[in-house]
């Protein structure tokens, strides 16, 4: 027997079977091969139509299918994972009123900021652990504002995995991992916050009802297993964003652990079992996927939007022949401080962790008679480095202990100049596993139909394939490290 997840990305759709028995990736397969498109009608919007997340879920498995040959009845429970504080609105018949606006989309910035302001940050932090910012109930107080005929059509908003797991079952439901996500969770009184919805005029019938994360949430219907090729009544077992699922896919469940990716976006995301914040809000707190009222296991997530793609921004600028392998090749050629150069990534919107400020992407100190092509990929990637140092050092100032992280053998992770750079800044030790989103989907989703007794022993196929240790910092790293936070902090008080 199988599990199937899936993982709903802004780049790209994947989806993974596992295998019961032995606790073992199948296979995994990606639609479409290359990124999907953003609209961006304006500086900072970024949107994208859900209806073709739905196209590449239906390809993908069909592609999975296939490829396998596996039948779909030995297909037992379907795990979902997807980019985090997106909005989508439906109507009464279940469709899309509008292009989904997506987690790097920052047009509510100056929304949550009001409310922040509003509420105040004392009650705000303490009921939500996050100020409103530019999560998904800024979103929908934007389109309120902006969009009122839209608005009195929406019959209820939700999350991307929401509207994948909709598209599936003709059920609409969320979790409480989805709400806090969108700041819309209470902790203190662990329930739908009435603080936020009063605030942006929001009525709560628009929120749609609650199941658990790991649980029976709702089955697959007739027109789901039409599109997609599975059987209808199969089991949706689990639901998450993108960045609880990865801490739980790299087996990081318990106070004191870290995990960390570097896709589109960068994250570190340490787990904590205290309800503490940053008085500034420049990291977030969410539900962890195994949050309960009994047993609150909170999420400290630190996002830096402008990682991964900056690293495919400049790949996409010296030419399509470079492949990532090529560029740490280059990169490696040069000396740590890229004689002199320096990058700041920030180019995909405003940086929570550095108070919202729209900061830019700019290399400085580049001299046209001294730096070349590899020089610039070994900044870019110093610099992406530099913004993980930063930001986990905001962490630990939390009390989290960063000695250790763990993160998926993939994305940029894969670049030695990279990973070791954050390991000696830190002095902690880089660990890689080889999963994905789609595969801890799946196997959490075993978890809701018993085919694993526990979150744990479903995360027991783990298979460590790298690490990174740190050497003793140079005084050429650290120089150049405080040379990128002298020019950061020109633009921060500029």
């Amino acid at each position: 027997m199988y599990l199937l997840g899936f993982d709903i990305g802004s780049s790209s759709i994947k989806a993974s079977l596992v295998d019961v028995n032995s606790n073992t990736e199948v296979k995994t397969v990606k639609s479409p091969e290359q990124e999907l498109d953003m609209i961006s009608y304006q500086e900072g919007w970024a949107e994208q139509d859900p209806e073709l997340w739905w196209y590449h879920v239906c390809k993908a498995s069909g592609q999975l299918l296939s490829s396998t040959g596996i039948d779909p009845t030995e297909i037992q429970s379907i795990g979902i994972s997807y980019q985090m504080h997106g909005l989508v609105v439906v109507d009464k018949n279940q469709n899309a009123l509008r292009p989904a606006i997506i987690w790097c989309d920052s047009r509510a910035v100056k929304i949550g900021q009001k409310a922040f302001d509003t509420i105040g940050s004392d009650l705000c932090l303490t009921k939500h652990m996050n100020s409103p910012g530019n999560f998904t109930a800024s979103k929908l107080a934007w389109v309120k504002a902006n969009e009122p005929e839209i608005y009195h059509s929406i019959y209820k908003m939700m999350l991307p995995g929401d509207y994948i797991a909709m598209k599936l079952s003709g059920t609409i439901n969320t979790t409480i991992s989805g709400l806090s996500e969108g700041i819309l969770w209470d902790y203190e009184e662990d329930a739908i916050s009435k603080t936020i919805l009063n605030n942006y005029g929001i009525d709560q019938s628009l929120i749609p009802e609650i199941c658990e994360t790991i649980a029976i949430q709702s089955k697959v219907n007739a027109q789901g297993a039409a599109q997609t090729g599975l059987l209808e009544g199969t089991t949706i077992g689990y639901r998450a964003g993108d960045q609880p699922n990865n801490a739980l896919s790299l087996g990081v469940l318990k106070p004191g652990q870290v995990a960390a990716t570097g896709g589109t976006s960068g994250v570190v995301y340490g787990v904590i079992d205290q309800k503490k914040y940053d008085q500034q809000s420049r990291v977030n707190n969410f539900a962890h996927v195994n949050y309960s009222v009994d047993h609150p296991t909170i999420g400290v997530l630190l996002c830096i939007n402008g990682t991964g793609i900056a690293y495919s921004h400049i790949r996409k600028l010296l030419g399509s022949e470079h492949s990532y392998e090529q560029l740490e090749k280059l990169a490696s050629q040069i000396d740590v401080g890229s004689n002199g150069m320096a990058f700041l990534p920030f180019g995909n919107g405003a940086e929570r962790m550095l108070n919202n400020v729209e900061v830019g992407a700019k290399y400085s100190s580049v001299s046209f008679n001294r730096h070349g092509q590899a020089h610039y990929v070994r900044a870019t990637l110093e610099g992406i480095a530099f913004s993980f140092v930063y930001g986990i050092d905001i962490m630990k100032d939390l009390g989290l202990d960063v000695s250790e992280i763990i993160a998926g053998d993939d994305n940029m992770f894969q670049s030695t100049v990279f990973a070791q750079t954050i390991s000696d800044l830190t002095n902690s030790t880089i660990k890689l596993v080889k999963t994905t989103g789609a595969i801890g989907a799946a196997r959490a989703s075993g978890v809701a139909i018993g085919s694993f007794e526990s979150i744990e022993s479903a995360m027991s196929g783990l298979r460590f394939v790298k690490s990174y240790t740190p050497h003793q910092t140079t005084s050429s790293l650290r120089k150049a490290y405080d040379k990128w936070l002298n020019t950061l902090n020109r633009e921060l008080t500029s």
